[in-house]
């Protein structure tokens, strides 16, 4: 479900980028703008330039193993393992977007504004990551997820997720450090690093 914050961002960003209900507009200097761009078109469009992918690269076996495989590179500061973590643009492109709930009715985000979006929360929060959190010991001691999976055509999703780790003697913090968690054919990425940090 999309929250009504995204959406007054999507509406917000809608004149910017791309229109909520799919249409994209031609510059302004065209003085004409375009209708409806059916969905197919606008996946079509976003693919276009993106190397054609049929699985996940890189990640992790399983959702255990892509959390302890995050924590381990955010304690090295490794920032090339938590890229290897990422969905990358094409994998979001071919696998992720063109079952997602929020490409589709009502909502019809395109594949352009959402991954605007999804690039927004990842930014704000790799960064907020590697300054507050990174190079130095976290003390996992593991991580929940609320709710049940959301089954998405091959994909699974989980989330939000919230890593559980000792702040001090006997005391337990639960912080949201990333995004969603994304499943397709056995392995395990994470959708950004939108955090609550």
């Amino acid at each position: 479900m999309v929250s009504r914050r995204r959406l007054l961002t999507c509406v917000g960003l809608a004149a910017l980028v791309v229109g909520c209900s799919g249409a994209e507009a031609k510059p302004a200097h065209a003085g004409v703008i375009d209708s409806v761009v059916p969905r197919d078109t606008a996946i079509t469009r976003f693919q276009r330039d993106l190397p054609r992918v049929s699985s996940f690269e890189g990640g992790a076996p399983t959702r255990d193993l892509l959390v302890r495989r995050f924590v381990a590179a955010l304690e090295r500061r490794d920032t090339a393992q938590l890229q290897d973590l990422l969905l990358n643009r094409s994998e979001f492109g071919w696998l992720y977007y063109p079952t997602n709930p929020e490409g589709m009715p009502p909502y019809n985000l395109t594949p352009q504004l959402q991954w605007f979006m999804v690039e927004g929360h990842n930014e704000r929060g790799y960064h907020k990551l590697l300054q507050r959190r990174a190079g130095k010991p976290l003390r996992y001691l593991g991580y929940r997820c609320d709710g049940e999976p959301n089954h998405q055509g091959e994909n699974t999703v989980w989330g939000p997720c919230l890593v559980l780790r000792a702040s001090a003697p006997g005391d337990t913090l639960a912080e949201r450090l990333f995004g969603q968690i994304v499943e397709r054919g056995g392995r395990y990425k994470f959708l950004s690093y939108g955090n609550k940090l």
